[in-house]
């Protein structure tokens, strides 16, 4: 695996940024259910450590759940467009309000399979929470209700994002200098 800094073109969005935006993004989310009783569904892995920092800045009570959910290959840049649970939630979300965390919203396919398959389960209420969108690559129509960045399509890592599932522990945003990275089996 390559060393992230041979691969770094630029940090988009720096570690003080990205948490003092989750803070923000806390206060209008508990503003929102000032009596609780929501539930943060948190798609794996990329969106777990946004969630985790964002539970953290939700004063109103709340619970958490896992999804895994894929579209993406070892390797691929961009989604195959055909999302397949490979992890379904162990709570039954009828009738409760429902915040969906992602860690980035891309061709929106994804997240558009994911708000299918949950709306069908009856919540009370049913919003998206993004890390980062990037709405210039966007090919389903999904509405995102709370983003902390709109960001543009650029092949990006870092903070839950992979680069070849390394490199999600880093506590900013990059972008991949395409020159430099060679991806798995091309090398």
């Amino acid at each position: 695996m390559q060393n992230y800094q041979d691969v770094l073109a630029e940090v988009l969005i720096d570690a003080p940024t990205l948490q003092a935006r989750i803070k923000e993004l806390g206060a209008q989310i508990s503003a929102h259910y000032p009596d609780g009783d929501l539930l943060l569904i948190c798609i794996l892995r990329g969106g777990v450590p946004f969630m985790v920092d964002l539970s953290r800045c939700i004063t109103a009570p709340h619970k958490i759940d896992f999804m895994a959910v894929s579209s993406y290959g070892v390797g691929k840049r961009e989604s195959s467009g055909f999302a397949r649970v490979t992890l379904d939630l162990q709570m039954d979300i009828h009738g409760q309000h429902v915040l969906l965390v992602e860690d980035i919203v891309d061709s929106g396919h994804t997240i558009a399979s994911v708000l299918d398959m949950l709306k069908t389960r009856q919540p009370k209420s049913l919003k998206v929470c993004a890390l980062l969108d990037k709405p210039e690559r966007r090919e389903a129509n999904v509405p995102i209700d709370y983003v902390g960045f709109t960001i543009p399509n650029k092949f990006v890592f870092g903070y839950g994002l992979d680069l070849d599932e390394y490199y999600r522990n880093l506590d900013f945003v990059g972008v991949v200098d395409l020159e430099k990275y060679t991806p798995p089996g091309e090398a």
